[in-house]
């Protein structure tokens, strides 16, 4: 059966974006981007809120341009592949190897988890992993925590009185500077 992984930048203090809106501060250097790509490579399907969506969709055309650099390229063609479902109650189309969620969340999780293929389920954007860990839905966490204090925004993970123990999978520095975990949920 297909993991669900939630896997995201998150500041020292515990946030994903900053209390302006900003993420900034979550630049990767080349050996991050690289882990960051890793992962995306070992992904089968991407589940996506909007505003991650909308960001993301960069990615679908930034590498037509001659002069980005052979990783950036790479993840684009990597991630262009990657099957993704957006939720959205806003969207009426999207661009891509993706489509809208036709369900709910747990109805979507279920039916990818059922379905043969390889790859784990990756999930993204703050209110939909939020949703999917009060739903218990994650069965691991990939966290990479950037030396910055950004006072408050989105935190990475949802303020509910949830109690999940976790097993350590994996603890290493990326780059200079971002410290990479890996969190199996125990269930």
């Amino acid at each position: 059966m297909r993991n669900v992984i939630c896997s995201m930048a998150v500041s020292l203090d515990g946030y994903i974006v900053g209390p302006d809106g900003g993420f900034n501060w979550s630049v990767p250097d080349r050996e991050v981007f690289e882990l960051a790509t890793d992962e995306v490579r070992r992904v089968g399907v991407h589940l996506l809120g909007r505003r991650l969506y909308e960001t993301m969709v960069y990615w679908e055309t930034v590498d037509q341009n001659p002069e980005h650099d052979h990783s950036t390229r790479e993840f684009a063609e990597i991630w262009r592949a990657l099957p993704k479902v957006v939720f959205s109650t806003t969207l009426s189309e999207v661009r891509g190897n993706t489509r809208l969620a036709s369900g709910g969340l747990a109805e979507e999780i279920e039916r990818l988890r059922a379905e043969p293929g390889e790859g784990d389920i990756a999930i993204g954007g703050a209110t939909l992993a939020a949703e999917a860990a009060a739903l218990g839905l994650i069965d691991e966490y990939r966290i990479r925590v950037y030396p910055v204090l950004v006072g408050g925004g989105i935190p990475f993970f949802p303020r509910a009185e949830r109690h999940v123990d976790l097993d350590l999978v994996e603890s290493r520095t990326v780059g200079s500077t971002v410290v990479y975990l890996r969190y199996r949920v125990v269930r």
